[in-house]
């Protein structure tokens, strides 16, 4: 699971908007390229960005800002906001966009994205803005009649590669994210889905890792992240070692705990071989679980630094 911190773009500069109302604009940081490698150097994988102005003009405003994004980080970014015709969209695939994302004209014109889909596989996905059950579109200045999971089925076989999903009522106003809306839409279509709109906190992400989410694809963050309350290693680290997952723990021939007699380290150490149950992460570090004890010494369970455990493939085994 991938969570994407978002990068929304009005006038040059990174804000964050309060369901999706222009006039209700927080400035985060006026540098959009530095941000997007703060968010790089934090340990993030995927960037999601927005032009704002774009998806109201209908064609691309924040181009520049985009271009110096593009220049200041290597992880891939995707990419939103009036993008409307194969031309814009070739060309952002061009400058290093990873994905696009069509909104407004996979409802005016589903052909079109199709299309796009045929010519770039892989690299169109569809933004589905809902408010009231209904499809916005136009930057959310205007409703359709379609509801989400109508959408959805259009693209069933188009070879779209995702769905970004978004709550527009919860959007900006960290209210936690609409998981049951989120789900119902990735239950009714064998796309890929990212859940956006109203992440609050390190919880809704413990959340999105219980084993009834991890179909979807991620999550997208914005305020919570910009106003520090998600931290982004924690989050990293929930994302990493999801609960139930197995883990061997490896310790360098080197390391000492410090103890007078060293007997848990070494323990461990001569126990490389055990498998651990991931049951939960506190302060930076995880709480494994055992099947049965591999030694007196050890417990039923033991915290441990992320440093020290080594996920196991289950698919290789």
């Amino acid at each position: 699971m991938i969570l994407f911190p978002a990068i929304d773009l009005k006038d040059g500069h990174c804000v964050r908007l309060k369901l999706g109302e222009m006039d209700q604009a927080t400035v985060f940081n006026t540098d959009p390229a530095d941000q997007a490698k703060q968010f790089e150097d934090q340990g993030f994988k995927y960037l999601h960005v927005v032009d704002l102005n774009g998806a109201f003009a209908g064609k691309p405003v924040n181009g520049a800002a985009v271009d110096t994004i593009l220049k200041a980080v290597k992880m891939p970014v995707q990419l939103g906001g009036g993008i409307r015709d194969l031309a814009t969209i070739e060309a952002w695939l061009a400058k290093g966009i990873r994905r696009v994302i069509l909104g407004t004209i996979a409802v005016r014109d589903p052909a079109l994205v199709k299309a796009a889909c045929k010519a770039f596989p892989g690299r169109v996905a569809v933004g589905i803005d809902a408010k009231g059950g209904k499809v916005a579109v136009e930057g959310w200045a205007e409703a359709s009649t379609l509801s989400a999971t109508e959408l959805a089925a259009r693209f069933e076989d188009a070879g779209v590669s995702a769905i970004i999903y978004t709550d527009i009522e919860r959007d900006g106003i960290l209210k936690g994210l609409n998981l049951p809306s989120t789900l119902a839409l990735a239950d009714s279509t064998s796309i890929p889905v990212i859940a956006s709109g109203g992440l609050a906190s390190i919880d809704d992400i413990k959340e999105i890792v219980k084993p009834q989410y991890r179909r979807l694809e991620g999550a997208i963050s914005g305020r919570a992240l910009y106003d520090g309350r998600i931290d982004p290693a924690e989050a990293m680290l929930h994302l990493r070692f999801l609960p139930g997952a197995q883990v061997r723990v490896v310790i360098p021939p080197d390391f000492s705990d410090g103890s007078s007699d060293g007997k848990f380290v070494e323990n461990l150490r001569q126990h490389g071989h055990f498998i651990w149950t991931v049951d939960d992460i506190e302060f930076g570090r995880v709480k494994l679980l055992s099947g049965e004890k591999p030694h007196s010494v050890l417990s039923d369970w033991i915290w441990l630094e992320p440093e020290f455990l080594e996920l196991i493939d289950l698919a290789k085994h």
